[in-house]
């Protein structure tokens, strides 16, 4: 029986070994990169992504990131495409053909009848000279000297790369077209992540007449009544013009206790924390967030644009709707 130490030493030489491939790839990266991302940006068509096998998983997987980082794609077998599903490639479409040796015969039989119906073929394979890197338009090269296989057989280090090569032209895809958080909302609606990226600061703050809000004259008696009435263990310090002057939080309040201050004439403006961390009702909550967490608070004034108090975020308000 194989000892754990053996294991550890395995997991750490495959991923050696596939840090070694991916470093040369990126060394390996050139003109033809810019050229097959100058072709896809010039098509009217969507990206169809093709491949047999292992490399028809990562085609899958390739294709998804397309498509949910701006770029139409979807993904196409190569023998279905054969039997009946060539009719769901146009001449506008570009296809990424995808197969480590460049010999399989599916990607080459599909390659050369699309290409024939004006159809541009950008081809990834470990092999420049190989039949498909000929046959295609652009040869983006994914070989690698050895897999991470010690039997140098199973595709491992060639998957890892390839996958590698199609979130590089995804991700500069997506910066040549400006693509936003909010175009990456559109396309992820669902579940945790698409409401990290919906939802905003106005659909889940307390606000007017739900936030409590003092002068910074009142003293420290009435603003803790203030603070238990709205229930929210803080309460935002204003101006008669309700601009924001602070805010003081439950953890002020334990303070001030501390520190022997009489409540009934210390005013909440001498004890007030004035320059305090605020956020905007159009801002995502998730930047709202980022804020509380790099600063360790649980609670943001959010002000206009004017800086006028217009509501109140809490922690608690962010795991209800699902942000955390």
């Amino acid at each position: 029986m194989s000892s754990s130490n053996h294991f550890i030493q395995s997991a750490k030489a495959v991923i050696n070994a596939e840090i070694e491939a991916i470093q040369t790839l990126k060394n390996r990266i050139d003109e033809s990169f810019e050229d097959a991302c100058q072709t896809i940006l010039a098509s009217n068509g969507r990206i169809v992504i093709t491949g047999m096998g292992k490399s028809g998983h990562i085609s899958n997987k390739i294709a998804a990131t397309f498509a949910s980082t701006g770029t139409p794609s979807f993904f196409v077998h190569p023998s279905e495409a054969l039997h009946g599903d060539l009719g769901m490639i146009t001449a506008e479409d570009i296809v990424i053909a995808i197969s480590n040796s460049g010999t399989t015969s599916e990607l080459l039989t599909l390659s050369a009848i699309i290409k024939r119906q004006g159809t541009k073929v950008i081809a990834m394979t470990g092999d420049e000279n190989s039949d498909l890197a000929k046959l295609s338009d652009v040869h983006l090269n994914i070989g690698v000297i050895k897999e991470a296989c010690p039997l140098d057989l199973a595709p491992t280090s060639s998957t890892t790369v390839t996958l590698v090569m199609g979130d590089a032209l995804a991700v500069a895809l997506l910066e040549a077209r400006d693509f936003t958080p909010e175009d990456f909302a559109r396309s992820h609606p669902g579940g945790r992540l698409g409401k990290r990226l919906l939802v905003h600061v106005r659909d889940i703050m307390h606000d007017q007449p739900n936030i409590p809000l003092v002068s910074p004259d009142t003293t420290l008696k009435k603003a803790i009544i203030e603070m238990t009435r709205k229930n929210l263990g803080t309460t935002l310090v204003a101006d008669k013009n309700k601009r924001l002057y602070g805010i003081f939080t439950d953890g002020d309040l334990r303070r001030a206790f501390e520190s022997g201050i009489d409540m009934a004439t210390t005013t909440i403006g001498e004890m007030a924390s004035v320059n305090c961390y605020t956020t905007q009702a159009n801002d995502l909550a998730v930047f709202a967030l980022n804020v509380m967490q790099e600063h360790q608070i649980t609670v943001l004034p959010v002000i206009d644009q004017d800086g006028h108090a217009v509501g109140i975020l809490h922690m608690h308000d962010l795991l209800k709707s699902g942000i955390i």
